[in-house]
């Protein structure tokens, strides 16, 4: 007989309901009595504190689905659990100590790792951990250990997470860190990561460091969130299904959020666009878990993607048109986006006049990083400056002209 997988899961390290797997790939998770009884907070916007067991008919809950490993660190798991790499309920038991936010699942029997014949320093650090990170990039998570950082070990809690370069992507690593600047200057009132380019000594390997907003420098869980995919209620598989206007109308129909939520999305999605983050799906956006609601966590996975010519297209619908290139990008495109948001298109004007003012001190603090190439600058100055002449400069002059036909916002 096949054995049933089933898990406990805490929040904040106090037990909040078990996580089964029924037969038919059907599985349940139920809140604990006394966690329902002493009020403690909901795991999930879409599992609300509710005595009766919450069923997922086909998959894990999308919730818990989102919290599983993806690409190259997924792959690695399934090998060290000798299992297939879309047993993601296996895999969450397996590595679900750390993950994002303030929830952990553990497996009350764990089974024993398989320790791979031949593999690299990164995979190995990666499988000593029992830890997950979702996103296809190779990363690992880690600690501050004195002056250098070190892969997590057994059920440490990490501190930061470690970006690691990629084989096919050339600069990655420098053109996050690039791309970042650039947003932090055109949104200076926004919050946006930390981040540090270094060498890791213990996988000879460099990485962009990044602090955690959920831990506590000591590495304490601190803060719950939840990316718009969890929020939304799609599966990890559904990133890229919808478009950026479901993520305001979530903000502005929720009444545990506020209005201001909204407009402070919508410019970081104007931003995205701005220096070519083509790759800004519903996982790169998300929200914290407070006493006054939900709240966006800062911003963070910001990376220009269309400089690769593998991303080409906007990651979500933009005005319900699917996979648009950013090169077509217009602004009758970013007119109708603002409308999702309740925006009139006076108040897009005004975002869009912020930008013309933060736009060259962007390129200055591109220009001034000691980090990246002077190609790689090169290029991603190019990138916005063309997007600001072809797209976002011309918002005022099509907004006048339907203003002078008499149209309606």
């Amino acid at each position: 007989m096949a054995k049933t997988l089933w898990g406990n899961v805490y929040f904040k390290d106090v037990y909040a309901g078990r996580l089964e797997e029924k037969p038919g790939g059907r599985y349940v998770f139920t809140y604990d009595a006394s966690y329902l009884d002493d009020k403690k907070p909901a795991i999930a916007h879409t599992l609300p504190l509710h005595p009766k067991p919450y069923i997922s008919e086909s998959g894990l809950h999308p919730f818990f689905d989102n919290l599983v490993a993806e690409g190259w660190l997924c792959n690695a798991q399934a090998r060290a659990l000798g299992i297939a790499p879309s047993d993601r309920f296996a895999l969450m038991l397996g590595f679900g100590h750390d993950l994002a936010g303030a929830v952990s699942v553990v497996d009350p029997d764990p089974q024993a790792h398989h320790k791979p014949d031949h593999t690299d320093e990164a995979t190995l650090a990666a499988l000593m951990a029992k830890a997950s990170l979702s996103g296809i990039q190779r990363k690992l998570l880690v600690v501050k250990d004195g002056k250098q950082f070190r892969p997590t070990v057994g059920n440490e809690l990490s501190t930061h997470i470690a970006k690691l370069p990629s084989g096919n992507l050339n600069s990655l690593l420098e053109l996050e860190y690039l791309t970042t600047i650039a947003i932090r200057t055109l949104l200076p009132n926004d919050k946006v990561v930390d981040m540090e380019l270094m060498h890791l000594s213990s996988i000879n390997e460099d990485a962009l460091i990044i602090p955690r907003f959920d831990r506590t420098p000591a590495g304490k869980r601190l803060h719950h969130f939840e990316e718009f995919n969890q929020l939304l209620g799609h599966s990890s598989g559904e990133k890229y299904n919808g478009g950026y206007e479901e993520m305001g109308q979530f903000i502005l129909n929720s009444p545990n959020c506020i209005p201001a939520e909204a407009d402070i999305l919508l410019k970081r999605i104007l931003a995205c666009l701005m220096v070519g983050n083509t790759d800004a799906h519903f996982k790169n956006f998300a929200m914290f878990h407070t006493a006054d609601g939900l709240r966006l966590t800062p911003s963070y996975d910001l990376v220009a993607s269309s400089f690769y010519r593998e991303y080409p297209f906007i990651a979500l619908q933009v005005c319900g048109i699917k996979d648009l290139s950013i090169g077509k990008l217009e602004a009758k495109h970013l007119l109708e986006m603002g409308k999702g948001f309740n925006m009139s298109g006076d108040e897009i004007l005004e975002m869009i006049d912020l930008f013309n003012k933060r736009l060259p001190k962007a390129q200055s603090a591109i220009e001034k990083s000691r980090i990246g190439s002077r190609e790689l600058k090169n290029q991603l100055q190019k990138q916005m400056e063309k997007r600001w002449n072809g797209c976002f400069k011309l918002i005022g002059p099509l907004l006048s002209k339907r203003q002078s036909k008499g149209e309606k916002d």
